[in-house]
Formats: structure tokens, sequence, C-alpha cells
């Protein structure tokens, strides 16, 4: 059965995402394989962070307006995480299925978050 789904954890809370459908979260998917990756992320225009993933993925940019959850893929090798919106050229990678408690998680300034195929346990 193909993986369809990830974690992302931050500020202690887990949170399920699903992936895209698109060569980026496709290579994001593999890179997951190796085992959990962290990204310091910072905050940015009030809206969503931004964390340089340490390599380049496959990126499919569109004209997107993106929304709260909304995990997508930036110049290639940055990763951003929406807590609001914006309409930009990105590759979309995921989305947080439950928003609960997301834009608390995300809190204001810089944060560290975790992606993860597995569940983490806290």
């Amino acid at each position: 059965m193909e993986q369809k789904i990830f974690y992302v954890t931050v500020g202690g809370k887990t949170f399920t995402a699903v992936f895209a459908d698109n060569p980026g979260a496709d290579a994001l998917k593999e890179l997951l394989t190796d085992g959990p990756v962290t990204i310091d992320m910072e905050d940015y225009g009030g809206f969503e962070k931004v964390g340089a993933l340490g390599q380049e993925l496959p990126s499919s940019n569109s004209r997107v307006t993106t929304q709260t959850g909304d995990i997508v893929l930036y110049q290639e090798n940055q990763i951003v995480m929406f807590y609001g919106s914006n309409a930009w050229s990105y590759t979309r990678l995921g989305k947080i299925e439950d928003l609960t408690g997301w834009e608390d998680a995300l809190g204001s300034g810089n944060i560290s978050v975790s992606l993860s195929l597995t569940e983490p346990h806290l």
C-alpha cells in the first residue's frame, strides 16, 4: 500500500498531512523513508513559516492561492507551511488534514518542525 500521509511535529504537537500528487511530493516521501527530517523555520509575512530543506526537490511550480495548512516547495529547496493565505508560484507537497491547534503550534518567531512517515511518540 502506498504511503499517502506524513506527520508534521511542531511545538510538541503532531499533525497528519496528506501528500500531494506530483514529483516533488514523491521526492519528499522518498527522502522521509530514511527517517525524520527536521527543518528550522522562520516566520515570513505574518502568514507562513519558511525553512531550508538542505537539498533540492523536483518542482512543478504553478501559481496557486495557498490556504492555512498547505505545505509547499519554494525555489526547489525551501519548505513553506501556511497559517494564512498567499498567492505565488509554488509546488504543492501536502496539506494538513485537521487544522485544530495548527496556528497555535506554529506560534510566532522561529520554530523547529519535524517531518516523518511514522507517527512520533511524544
